[in-house]
């Protein structure tokens, strides 16, 4: 455990300027970042005697080997820079903002030729319009099925919609008035557009419009006596009208704001959002998170706006008005940063009276409630994973807790296209920012145990490489340019590293960490046919009981380790299939054949199409169509299918 004395700096080094600073531990990892207008008096308060710290700062001091800081201009610079470091570097002792729930969005991709609206969760993909967030799942899947009534725009799947393209038959919602049918032509690209322009805007708050003209239109078939034609818009106003009345009136029309709520207790804390739209609930959104940093409920506060509107990707939805429960700190460079992001104004206040101070106790009320089942469900969570380390660490008679752990695994099909994972478990939950994939080519390919020995030489490796290459750590001021520095990508050592196999891959594991000469590194294999747990040199397994928690942490480890290698093999094999069968066809280059695949989906529907129906892809002319169709052809008749031996075994690890 590190004194932090002794990485303390001179208190006339610190300047007493605006800035923000970083603890690092003594691997380089940063696990701490904060700000001060004065940071000479901000950072001598960490360096106490250790008994007059809370527990948590102590505990974060005695982690760090150093820290750092870098000095700016004003209050609000030193807010954009703590949460770009806070995003880049996702210290373990501040607090991380996470969704207690993922909601689901009723999502429009305008950035597709074809826009299709769908129901997805998360808020990633740029060009693409979400409305929400929804509560339950089952309000926006009953929102999506009846606004298509009226405004039929495609929802299938990319696949769907080319088989209905090559077969010019529609899916089944194109028949039941659903879909307007683009895949076949019954409308054109830009008239489906159009139509997608619409469900945005009505889904964007602009539905009394849509309502006035079908009622204008219901009139005018009753004036010509259209009385089938009048009975499909008054349903339409109907099913349109049934989404608003999903949304409750709360405030006034004109109101568009975001109201916050929190709830806490020494060790975690529980916000709540609604979304108020047009004066109405739009959506409600949560976050549970434990508290690893002494902070006041203004900072915690100040913390959350920055991590919900810094990571928002379309800054034209944050709303006018933002009502939180208290003030939070520097509520001047906090407002002017939120006004910056939207590009307008945007009023940060705490409702005292009135309809807005009603709802934001129903908002606190919400948190308070999720605080409370939040407990009830972590406390096993917790007990269950902490039981888990425990059982491995006496199981293997480990010095401590395996808090990192590492899994690896082969992927291959008869020797070819060897790859190899590698995935992380921290605290036993997957780190998947950690994740890493290896491909493993020549001699080191040629069976499972050199892939293993491939794979890990590799890893620590590039670990003593990066540990090499490291400055050594000192505290001090850093520049801008050198606290931009991206962090290295292996320098964190694990506790275990956990090999998919026996004896022979846990041999090959442990011969890679000594030959490098790293000796703080354990390894074990988990052997899949009777789940035993094998240690280098030992010549009988370590037998965990079936119901151990232990094991279940290894079990998921390992098969997590076996998924990702899965998926990145499957992604090779896909590409060299294609490269492979597609080799020596003049003037096709990779463009053209992502498109072919993109088309027929697989090697195997081109090699059934003909040169006509290759050439109706775009940028592939009838003499390059014919090129490829003879190409493939000749593949076919050149390369006989081998008999397949009885019980051949397809893939392996």
């Amino acid at each position: 455990m590190p004194d932090p004395q002794s990485y303390r700096p001179r208190a006339g080094e610190i300047p007493t300027d605006p800035g923000v600073y970083r603890f690092r531990d003594p691997h380089g990892r940063v696990i701490y970042v904060g700000k001060a207008k004065n940071l000479r008096q901000r950072l001598s308060s960490y360096f106490q005697e250790l008994s007059r710290l809370t527990p948590k700062t102590r505990t974060m001091v005695t982690t760090a080997g150093s820290v750092e800081w870098t000095v700016v201009a004003s209050e609000q610079e030193s807010l954009q820079l703590e949460f770009t470091w806070i995003k880049e570097f996702s210290p373990r002792f501040n607090i991380m903002f996470r969704d207690d729930k993922t909601y689901p969005y009723l999502a429009v991709t305008m950035s597709e030729a074809v826009p299709r609206a769908l129901v997805m969760r998360g808020d990633k993909r740029p060009g693409t319009k979400y409305f929400g967030p929804f509560y339950p799942a089952k309000a926006v899947r009953e929102t999506l099925d009846t606004v298509l009534r009226v405004f039929p725009v495609r929802s299938c799947s990319a696949g769907v919609y080319q088989r209905a393209e090559r077969s010019g038959r529609p899916c089944l919602l194109g028949y039941i008035g659903k879909c307007s049918a683009p895949c076949v032509g019954r409308i054109s690209e830009q008239e489906h557009r159009e139509l997608a322009r619409e469900l945005c805007d009505f889904m964007g708050g602009d539905g009394r419009r849509f309502i006035r003209d079908l009622e204008a239109r219901m009139a005018d078939a009753v004036q010509v006596l259209d009385y089938e034609g009048a009975a499909r818009y008054r349903d339409d106003i109907a099913a349109l009208r049934r989404v608003f009345e999903r949304n409750a009136v709360v405030l006034d029309e004109s109101i568009d704001a975001d109201i916050f709520g929190v709830e806490e207790d020494e060790l975690e804390a529980a916000v709540q959002v609604f979304h108020v739209r047009g004066g109405r609930i739009r959506g409600q959104r949560g976050w549970v998170m434990e508290k690893v940093e002494d902070v006041t409920s203004s900072g915690l506060l100040e913390q959350l706006l920055q991590q919900v509107y810094g990571d928002m990707d379309d800054a034209s939805r944050i709303p006018r008005e933002v009502l939180v429960p208290v003030r939070p700190d520097d509520e001047a460079a906090l407002t002017q940063w939120l006004s910056g992001l939207r590009g307008a104004a945007v009023n940060l206040r705490v409702p005292q009276r009135g309809p807005k101070k009603d709802l934001a106790g129903t908002v606190q009320e919400n948190a308070r409630q999720a605080l409370a089942l939040h407990k009830v469900r972590r406390a096993g969570d917790l007990t269950v994973r902490s039981a888990g380390l425990a059982q491995i660490q006496e199981a293997l008679g480990l010095p401590e807790p395996p808090l990192r752990m590492e899994g690896y695994d082969n992927s291959h099909v008869s020797g070819t296209n060897v790859v190899g994972s590698m995935v992380v478990f921290e605290d036993g939950l997957p780190k998947k920012s950690d994740y890493r994939r290896f491909t493993v080519k020549g001699e080191a390919a040629r069976d499972d145990t050199s892939s293993m020995y491939d794979v890990i030489s590799r890893r620590f490796q590039h670990y003593l490489e990066e540990l090499s290459g490291e400055e050594l750590l000192a505290s001090g001021e850093v520049d801008a340019e050198a606290a931009a520095k991206a962090p290295a990508r292996f320098s964190y050592p694990p506790s275990l590293v956990v090999v998919d196999g026996g004896p022979p891959q846990v041999a090959a594991a442990q011969r890679a960490l000594d030959e490098l000469g790293i000796t703080e590194v354990s390894v074990v294999g988990l052997a899949k046919r009777l789940e035993e747990v094998w240690i280098p040199g030992d010549e009988f397994p370590v037998i965990l009981p079936r119901d151990s928690e232990g094991l279940y942490l290894l079990q998921r480890l390992r098969d997590e380790s076996h998924r990702f290698a899965i998926t990145f093999h499957r992604e090779r094999r896909g590409k060299s299939m294609l490269t492979s069968a597609l080799d020596g066809v003049p003037g096709l280059g990779p463009a053209k054949r992502q498109a072919l695949l993109k088309h027929f989906g697989s090697v195997k529907k081109m090699r059934a199409a003909d040169p006509e129906e290759l050439a109706a892809v775009r940028g592939v002319g009838p003499a390059l169509a014919a090129a490829i169709h003879a190409t493939l052809h000749d593949d076919d008749a050149a390369q006989e299918p081998p008999a397949r031996e009885e019980g051949a075994a397809a893939s392996g690890h």
